[in-house]
């Protein structure tokens, strides 16, 4: 035999196996077809790819397309539970808005019927009071979209801590007065931080505002100093609160009264922790023994 003979042989059975070879790959590429015609036809289910193949490409390839069902499955839950969030938002915001709404209205009616001047007074002052609470809804609208935007940008300062919680904590003294709250300012000392002055001023109005929503007998406020941080402590009696509002209580579409009878939005703490995080700090929220506690965290200056 020659060696041109076996040279012959020797191609003739590399064409053999080659043809062997891609007709196996061919029987897999349309094994996976079909499946996942299947996957397509049924994507609710966990269906993936499957293949037995001991080619090394095929079985990546399947690898890969089992990837990326895996990442557009993810994608469409993400999707769908969005759609679901911003129903109820939109439902949340409705009721938000016709409660006080509704309010206004009937006691406007009662103004055009005509009463005394003692009940003039005290009308006129509950619907200046539901104008203020608009108000301040229509601004969480606001800033909420504000914050998600693409360009929201913080300008970050150095500023002392203490400062800015005693000046807000004061604001709302008549409120605590008139809700007979124990108010404490712990540990107050001078506390230098990191910060946005326009986000801390927001993410306090909304703690305050949170425990004045909740709180029946007292609000404290404690600093404490670490070797890189400072740490704002923020504890109220919360008896309507259960660990199941914990978990949720940063969602944006959260909110305690499912009734919405308080006209209350739930969008308060979702914002405090969208503006600590913008500036770098973070925030946790704790229940025990009926008492809510958030902890907020600030970086010193380097």
């Amino acid at each position: 035999m020659n060696g041109w003979m076996i040279f012959g042989i020797c191609m003739l059975v590399i064409a053999i196996l080659s043809i062997y070879k891609l007709l196996i790959i061919r029987w897999d590429m349309k094994k996976m077809a079909g499946q996942l015609k299947d996957v397509n036809e049924h994507f609710g289910t966990n269906e993936l790819i499957r293949t037995n193949s001991h080619d090394q490409l095929t079985s990546e390839f399947a690898k890969e397309i089992n990837k990326l069902i895996h990442l557009y499955k993810e994608n469409e839950r993400y999707l769908e539970k969005r759609e679901t969030e911003l129903r109820t938002e939109i439902t949340n915001i409705s009721h938000d808005l016709r409660t006080p709404l509704t309010s206004m209205k009937g006691f406007s009616q009662l103004l055009l019927e005509g009463v005394p001047d003692a009940k003039r007074k005290e009308y006129i002052d509950i619907i200046i009071g539901k104008i203020d609470l608009l108000t301040n809804q229509v601004d969480l609208f606001y800033e909420l979209a504000s914050i998600h935007s693409a360009d929201y940008k913080l300008e970050m300062t150095s500023l002392f801590l203490n400062e800015v919680i005693e000046e807000k904590a004061l604001l709302f003294y008549p409120d605590f007065r008139k809700k007979s709250l124990d108010v404490q300012l712990v540990n107050m000392k001078e506390s230098h931080v990191i910060a946005s002055k326009e986000a801390l001023e927001r993410v306090l109005v909304n703690i305050i505002q949170n425990a004045l929503r909740y709180a029946t007998s007292y609000f404290h406020l404690t600093l404490q100093e670490e070797e890189k941080y400072f740490y704002l402590y923020a504890e109220n009696d919360a008896e309507e609160l259960t660990e199941e509002d914990i978990s949720a209580i940063f969602n944006r579409s959260y909110r305690k009264d499912p009734s919405r009878s308080s006209g209350q939005l739930g969008l308060g703490l979702h914002i405090v922790k969208q503006l600590m995080e913008k500036q770098g700090g973070e925030v946790d929220a704790q229940l025990k023994d009926k008492k809510f506690l958030l902890q907020l965290k600030f970086y010193k200056p380097i």
